[in-house]
């Protein structure tokens, strides 16, 4: 299934995000202890998202290519920015079961 996610305030910008990528996000844990103790969503934390991700890729000694599809399609998107991040971190929690 594909979701589109809004990547700005005025509604100009989105993005589409599958349950593959949101598999990935879980697989990893990527979104946990990614939002520092504000709250707040900022470039900061998108440049944290990348940097964890980064690690992990040249850290790896199997096969990343979740990561990799991650990266191109939603992390390394063009338009992608805080208010996006914010987006994808509130999409990844909706379609979490609560456990």
């Amino acid at each position: 299934m594909e979701y589109t996610i809004q990547l700005n305030a005025k509604g100009s910008r989105s993005m589409q995000v599958s349950d593959e990528h949101l598999a990935t996000l879980k697989k990893y844990n990527l979104l946990s202890g990614l939002i520092d103790s504000t709250g707040y969503v900022t470039e900061e934390t998108l440049d944290k998202l990348k940097m964890r991700i980064r690690s992990m890729i040249a850290s790896s000694h199997e096969d990343s290519k979740d990561l990799l599809d991650l990266c191109i399609d939603v992390v390394y998107h063009n338009d992608m920015k805080a208010f996006g991040l914010a987006k994808l971190i509130e999409l990844s929690k909706a379609q979490t079961p609560m456990e």
